[in-house]
């Protein structure tokens, strides 16, 4: 198994909920600058991906990346997922944009950190021509600080409720 993917794997396992913003910073693992240049990278993301330029949304991953779509879709690799987006970008999302809800970071070490995104999807065009509505989705990403400039290893992305589905009760 390679070192990002047991990174990754790691990082993963180490959590349970999303965590409080900007309480990593209080154990010392990462700086108020790590925080803010992750939070920098999040925007070129969504940015990327609301002018529909697969390029743009995907020169922040590490080579070897992991991604996994609410779909389920699986890529591995920029080259890969470059591909795989820019095809989305055809097709379902071809008039879809993303809007940032809320964003938490937390560092595993000083070199890895977590980051909970939970965005609004509009836009999107089913196969038979219909537009879903607006909903949420939260991905969970996995950054690592390489060459000084942090980098997306594994980002999961999920519903927060699926279409059709009843909120939980609490």
């Amino acid at each position: 198994m390679n070192r990002r993917l047991a990174v990754a794997i790691a990082a993963f396992a180490a959590t349970s909920a999303v965590p409080c913003q900007g309480a990593s910073l209080a154990t010392g693992l990462g700086t108020r600058d790590d925080e803010e240049a992750i939070r920098r990278v999040i925007v070129e993301m969504t940015e990327g991906f609301n002018k529909h330029d697969a390029r743009a949304s995907t020169q922040m991953y590490t080579s070897d990346a992991d991604l996994i779509t609410v779909r389920g879709e699986r890529y591995h690799g920029t080259t890969e997922f470059e591909k795989g987006l820019a095809s989305i970008f055809t097709t379902r999302a071809r008039e879809a944009t993303h809007r940032t809800i809320n964003v938490s970071v937390r560092f595993i070490r000083s070199d890895v950190a977590l980051a909970h995104v939970t965005n609004e999807l509009s836009g999107l065009i089913a196969p038979d021509g219909q537009r879903p509505p607006p909903h949420q989705e939260l991905s969970l990403r996995v950054f690592l600080k390489e060459s000084g400039a942090w980098r997306v290893a594994a980002f999961h992305n999920t519903l927060i409720q699926p279409f059709g589905v009843p909120a939980p009760q609490r």
